[in-house]
């Protein structure tokens, strides 16, 4: 008798060997040529402009970092919506005691200015 993740270890396996095969296949029969144009960074198009090592603000990393942290939250909304009707009273009281953890979070972060964007 397999183990229950024998098919899932197959399966990276073999994604493995492809990946590995078309980089050394493409290493093998790609073009080789370079040329200047080539060489230059590419934006959409458009001739690139300025120098790509500018400052961003604090507030645009701040205002990242607490996106993914609500973002990722929500996740947590999904699995107790698909036991809904399982968890009963319980898991409803659960829920709104997160959501009210996270929501005092959500005012206290919109309070201090950390969401504002100058």
């Amino acid at each position: 008798m397999t183990h229950p993740y024998f098919p899932v270890l197959i399966l990276f396996l073999f994604a493995g060997i492809v990946v590995v095969s078309l980089l050394l296949l493409a290493e093998k029969i790609g073009p080789k040529k370079t040329n200047p144009a080539k060489e230059e960074p590419f934006e959409s198009g458009n001739p690139p402009r300025g120098d790509a090592r500018i400052r961003f603000p604090v507030k645009f990393y701040l205002v990242a970092m607490l996106f993914l942290i609500f973002d990722i939250e929500v996740v947590f909304l999904y699995p107790w919506a698909i036991l809904f009707r399982r968890l009963g009273i319980f898991g409803l009281v659960e829920m709104g005691i997160f959501l009210l953890i996270l929501m005092i979070g959500f005012v206290y972060v919109w309070r201090k200015g950390a969401l504002e964007w100058d």
